[in-house]
């Protein structure tokens, strides 16, 4: 099995786990830490391009995990922290990150937001480096073991 072949099983896999979890996972903290994630993976090279700023708003809509919170509204916190990390320079980064941390010591939400930035990183066929460097930021931050997510 290649790389490729062995990487889209883990994202299938960790799909599949965060819609095995799907009925916990609804708290607000969880909302803006996903949406936070998903708008750090997006912006992790240093720019947020367009098109792929559509293309993850559109797997956050399809995405079944998260299919019991309001689309819109995910949608909306999804762009609104990319503007953070557009305008905000370190700052922004740091209230990304901050709104990551309120799901710490949860360990259900914080491992569901740590396989979404491994969903979102991997969507276009491969995981850069900079957005696996991002999703291991927040595996330390959240005191959660890199390696349980093939990071």
């Amino acid at each position: 099995m290649d790389v490729w072949d062995k990487f889209k099983q883990t994202v299938e896999q960790m799909q599949a786990q965060l819609t095995a979890k799907k009925n916990v996972l609804n708290s607000a903290a969880f909302r803006d830490a996903s949406m936070a994630m998903c708008a750090l993976v997006a912006a992790a090279d240093g720019t947020v391009d367009p098109s792929e700023t559509r293309r993850v708003a559109e797997l956050i809509a399809d995405n079944e995990a998260l299919r019991d919170l309001d689309k819109n509204d995910l949608q909306r916190r999804f762009h609104d922290y990319i503007d953070v990390l557009r305008t905000g320079g370190h700052v922004g980064k740091a209230t990304v990150l901050s709104d990551i941390a309120k799901v710490r010591g949860n360990e259900d939400e914080a491992r569901a937001v740590v396989r979404i930035g491994v969903v979102i990183g991997g969507a276009d066929g491969r995981f850069d480096p900079t957005e696996r460097t991002a999703v291991r930021e927040v595996c330390r931050m959240l005191g959660l073991a890199r390696a349980d997510f093939g990071l």
